[in-house]
């Protein structure tokens, strides 16, 4: 008998001066908003970090790994694709 790992994705959002300045605040507050209404706070790591050094793309948020430029216009879809999508929800 093994038990299965829960899958967990740490996403890290860009708080720096540029992210800031672009919505960085509002990315991260739309995003607590999306983990709490699908209820995946067991399984979704949300934190600030600072500069990920691809200040001219927007809002630079690291999720697993892997970087995306994400605006307080594209966070619903960013966090449907890349977050709902890799826990399978």
């Amino acid at each position: 008998y093994r038990r299965q790992r829960q899958m967990c994705i740490r996403d890290r959002v860009c708080i720096g001066s540029s992210c800031h300045i672009k919505g960085s605040r509002l990315v991260v507050e739309r995003l607590q908003v999306l983990v709490a209404e699908h209820g995946v706070g067991d399984k979704v790591d949300l934190s600030g970090t600072f500069c990920l050094g691809r200040c001219a793309e927007g809002v630079c948020v690291l999720a697993d790994g892997e970087l995306f430029s994400v605006s307080p216009d594209t966070v619903d879809e960013f966090f449907i694709e890349n977050v709902l999508g890799k826990l399978g929800a």
